[in-house]
């Protein structure tokens, strides 16, 4: 076992269990594991609550209207192209920032309820 909680940036970042740094956090795309293969932790016990949805509803709706209206401005492309570009371009990213922060909030979680 580690002596302290894995360095958070990197074990977001990765998607890494937050105590040891190196087992899988997720199953599947958000899915997160019941417990750490490598060291064991339980990771039923930390919930990460509606933080990642936040993250994604405002990070990502930001950026993809300020790019939706920089390239209507700059282009001035017909609606069809919009209703194709921005969703192919907005799901991904979503997804992307929900499991980072997800993870981090996962890790947060870890370090400040580890005395309990």
């Amino acid at each position: 076992m580690a002596a302290g909680p894995a360095p958070l940036v990197p074990a977001a970042l990765l998607g890494r269990c937050p105590r040891c740094g190196r087992g899988p956090l997720f199953i599947r795309v958000l899915e997160v594991r019941e417990e750490c293969p490598v060291c064991g932790l339980d990771l039923r016990a930390h919930d990460a609550g509606d933080g990642p949805a936040v993250a994604g509803i405002f990070l990502v709706g930001a950026i993809a209207v300020i790019a939706a209206l920089i390239v209507d401005t700059k282009f001035g492309p017909p609606l069809w192209v919009h209703a194709v570009l921005w969703p192919v371009v907005v799901l991904p990213l979503t997804v992307g920032v929900m499991r980072v922060a997800k993870a981090a909030l996962l890790g947060l979680n870890y370090r400040h309820r580890q005395g309990v």
